[in-house]
């Protein structure tokens, strides 16, 4: 097994994927690194690559007119960032920001499309786990929506 190749099958996202899926995804990957407040993307941006954290915490935010950026979750070791690049039209709809040293498999969104097209199985194994990431996302983010927003006296 490839450098890579092991090391998205020791990812969390995809444990238990199979040798046959981490070579068609670590043809696709690289080793990356962010310096703290770097930004791995920013909102509206093409969403060309996603990214496997492996060490380091990210900051995903939002912004507003006249507003300082507004943190919407902090990822970290075993986290994804995100599904824009699966869907049409391929845009990132927050920033990302490195909150401290961060070092990351960044994933070739078009390469993986690509693979994900040929073989239908990557394809669905794919998007089953994506959907339940961001399923896990959204519930996270209505809880703090809740903890913000829920205490009214």
């Amino acid at each position: 097994m490839q450098g890579l190749e092991r090391i998205v099958l020791a990812h969390p996202f995809f444990a238990g994927l199979g040798d046959k899926f981490g070579q068609a995804i670590s043809g696709c990957a690289r080793n990356l690194r962010f310096a703290a407040g770097d930004y791995l993307f920013r909102e509206g941006e093409a969403a060309n690559e996603f990214y496997l954290i492996r060490h380091g915490a990210v900051a995903l935010e939002i912004h507003a007119p006249g507003r300082a950026p507004i943190v919407i979750a902090s990822l970290g070791e075993g986290d994804i960032l995100d599904a824009s690049w699966l869907v049409p039209p391929y845009r990132w709809s927050f920033d990302a920001r490195a909150i401290d040293l961060v070092r990351a498999l960044g994933v070739d969104a078009k390469c993986l499309r690509d693979k994900c097209e040929a073989d239908h199985d990557l394809g669905y194994e794919l998007m089953k786990r994506f959907v339940g990431a961001m399923g896990e996302r959204l519930r996270a983010a209505r809880m703090q929506a809740l903890d913000l927003y829920g205490k009214r006296g």
